[in-house]
């Protein structure tokens, strides 16, 4: 095989080589040495290459073949599915008719069977309500007594709840006029109260004022004494302001001269 290969590029080179025939495209090639590389082509080709070609030959045959074994088989299976779908309908229709005769028969017999449990409920049905009648007479009876018991005892405490409910509202009133007079002397006493309070304020006021009258003349005098006093210490030492004075002067005065 790589000899085909081989001598497919010789012959490439060749007429990549070969001299050009004026005014045409065509080419001059030794006729010999082309032969020759030719035959080395169709020696070298394996036989394989020939099998193959018998195969693709033989392939439209086969494909043929081919599709009509299909169309035989389809038609085939065709009719036998045909054939099983009619023998399934026929089949159905017989379970359907058979199903459809013991449903009616079913059918039949329920229908007996529910007759007759009809009956025999109606004759219990009767007998219960006839039992149930006579037990509703006598507990009827019973709760007419036990209602009329109630109803005198209901009066009875009724009547028990009116006297208690007068009584005790005849001592809410007397402790109501109680409330209220207590109420009256208690806003009287603190009425009073706040009266003594604005009268025991004022006189206080009047007294501190007082007080703080006596207080300024006793501060207003004692003024007039210092201002009086320092008035003359400045005239016995022969100057305007007693600052001014010098320390040896004052040293000469002892400490703690009344004023």
């Amino acid at each position: 095989m790589y000899r085909v290969f081989e001598a497919l590029d010789e012959l490439g080179a060749i007429v990549e080589e070969a001299r050009g025939v004026p005014m045409t495209a065509g080419c001059v090639v030794p006729r010999g040495d082309v032969l020759e590389l030719l035959d080395d082509v169709k020696d070298s080709i394996p036989a394989e290459l020939d099998d193959a070609q018998d195969v693709l030959d033989q392939r439209d045959k086969l494909i043929g073949d081919a599709r009509a074994h299909a169309d035989t088989a389809v038609s085939e299976a065709t009719s036998q599915s045909d054939s099983m779908v009619a023998h399934a309908r026929a089949e159905a229709d017989r379970i359907l008719s058979e199903a459809k005769s013991q449903a009616d028969r079913m059918v039949g017999e329920a229908s007996a069977h529910a007759t007759e449990l009809v009956t025999d409920a109606t004759a219990e049905a009767q007998r219960t309500a006839a039992g149930a009648a006579r037990e509703f007479e006598a507990v009827t009876g019973r709760a007419r007594a036990e209602a009329a018991r109630m109803i005198e005892s209901g009066n009875a405490s009724y009547e028990k709840s009116v006297a208690d409910g007068i009584a005790e509202q005849q001592r809410l009133v007397s402790e109501t006029e109680v409330v209220a007079a207590a109420k009256s002397e208690a806003d009287r006493i603190i009425d009073a109260a706040h009266a003594e309070s604005d009268r025991l304020r004022g006189e206080c006021d009047v007294y501190v004022d007082n007080k703080l009258a006596d207080f300024e003349e006793v501060l207003t005098s004692t003024m007039r004494s210092v201002n009086r006093g320092r008035q003359q210490l400045r005239t016995g030492a022969g100057v305007h302001d007693y600052s001014e004075h010098p320390r040896a002067v004052r040293d000469d005065y002892p400490t703690g001269v009344a004023v």
